[in-house]
């Protein structure tokens, strides 16, 4: 069993985001173990890109934030590195395929291994392309997570088939962000996953409130948070941590 598998012995999991570098690394490092202390299963770090195509306005900002501060991929190994004497807890990057393609996909997924790193996320990798990408990391010990959306329904079965670590169901079309009501039909999704996989469903994109979280923690394996938390650390920068700590805190639904 992997160590992402042991995020969701307790369901449904809380998957919460941050993006890695802002406001500095040093902060990064004390929001996630502020995520975990509050109860957080399973984090995920955005590495921070110039052209972050699947991200709304919160998270782009946020990467320009972190870039202009001096963030880079080795710095974001680093605090992994620093993260694990810490914590257990698993550990997801979230990026884009070009800093893993020029870093050099057997480096850094040796890396990635080495610094105790568990998953990536590549929003931007086709499921058509991945297994190149996939089968390194296999070979190292990294999850590669499928995405799956709400247009893949003629693929679902076919990407959970060979998902590992978990599937982050994106619950919505569009870019990242908050929003108010989602519309999805999560239980068709779910059901379809379910017929094919026995790996974990997350669901991401847009949950925000905790009435959200509780709705989908009822249908999905876990619930993934990631603009809402970004946007407390970017209105209260360096003094972010309390805040994140009481947000996620009042965010986790009840476990079974």
């Amino acid at each position: 069993m992997s160590n992402i598998n042991q995020a969701f012995q307790s369901k449904p999991a809380f998957i919460g985001f941050i993006t890695g570098g802002d406001p500095s690394i040093e902060k990064s490092e004390e929001f996630v173990l502020e995520m975990i202390r509050a109860g957080a299963n399973l984090v995920e770090i955005g590495i921070p890109f110039s052209d972050p195509i699947a991200e709304g306005p919160v998270i782009q900002e946020a990467n320009i934030r972190a870039l202009s501060a001096g963030a880079t991929v080795e710095k974001l190994f680093d605090l992994v590195k620093s993260l694990r004497t810490k914590t257990r807890v698993p550990l997801v990057f979230l990026t884009y395929l070009n800093p893993v393609f020029h870093y050099g996909y057997d480096a850094f997924f040796k890396r990635s291994r080495d610094v105790g790193l568990d998953g990536i996320i590549i929003p931007d990798l086709p499921f058509e392309e991945q297994a190149e990408v996939r089968n390194i990391a296999a070979g190292y010990g990294i999850d590669l997570i499928s995405l799956i959306a709400p247009t893949s329904q003629a693929r679902i079965r076919e990407i959970a088939k060979s998902a590992a670590g978990f599937i982050y169901l994106v619950s919505s079309m569009g870019v990242t962000g908050v929003r108010s009501e989602i519309r999805t039909d999560l239980d068709s999704i779910v059901a379809a996953v379910r017929d094919v996989t026995n790996v974990p469903a997350a669901v991401g994109f847009g949950i925000h409130t905790p009435a959200q979280a509780a709705e989908i923690g009822k249908i999905a394996d876990g619930i993934i948070v990631g603009s809402a938390i970004v946007k407390i650390i970017a209105e209260h920068g360096l003094n972010a941590g309390k805040y994140v700590y009481e947000y996620v805190r009042a965010m986790i639904p009840p476990h079974e």
